[in-house]
């Protein structure tokens, strides 16, 4: 399944990681709808209130307030209504066993929230080609980390 349009749901609790983000979605090519939350609660509203029309992915950040994003990951993930939404962590820790952790609980890509805007223009692209491409099912461990060396490859 190739996608025309991208649906992204970013949740995040800072303001100015979710503007970089807008702003590197808007320097793509790819056409994207993009809406965005602040918490984990809700985030967990938004999905509970559009489930007949989920977004193509979820970019999850794992430091928020109220509900954080392991918490948020773990209850997408026992839902049957959202267990199929794609999750991509967006994160600035890349501790080894919190990225096991991650894996194993179901999430689709890790990818640590970079430094530079041209970085993370390059990652976004990155990953949203995997997903417009339908490359959503999680792939093997050596593969789940999202890094600039392999968003530079494509």
């Amino acid at each position: 399944m190739v996608l025309e349009q991208l649906n992204i749901l970013l949740a995040d609790d800072d303001k100015d990681d979710r503007f970089f983000f807008k702003m590197a979605l808007d320097a793509l090519t790819i056409p994207t709808q993009f809406t965005a939350v602040e918490d984990g609660e809700k985030l967990m509203e938004y999905l509970a209130g559009n489930a007949h029309q989920l977004p193509d992915v979820l970019f999850l950040d794992l430091n928020m307030p109220r509900k954080n994003g392991f918490e948020c990951l773990s209850e997408i993930k026992r839902n049957a209504d959202l267990k199929l939404l794609p999750v991509i962590i967006f994160s600035t820790s890349i501790e080894q066993e919190v990225v096991n952790r991650l894996y194993i609980n179901g999430a689709q890509y890790f990818m640590r929230k970079p430094a530079e805007f041209s970085q993370l223009k390059n990652i976004i692209r990155h990953t949203v080609q995997l997903i417009m491409q339908g490359n959503i099912s999680q792939p093997a461990k050596e593969n789940f980390v999202l890094t600039i060396q392999n968003s530079l490859a494509i």
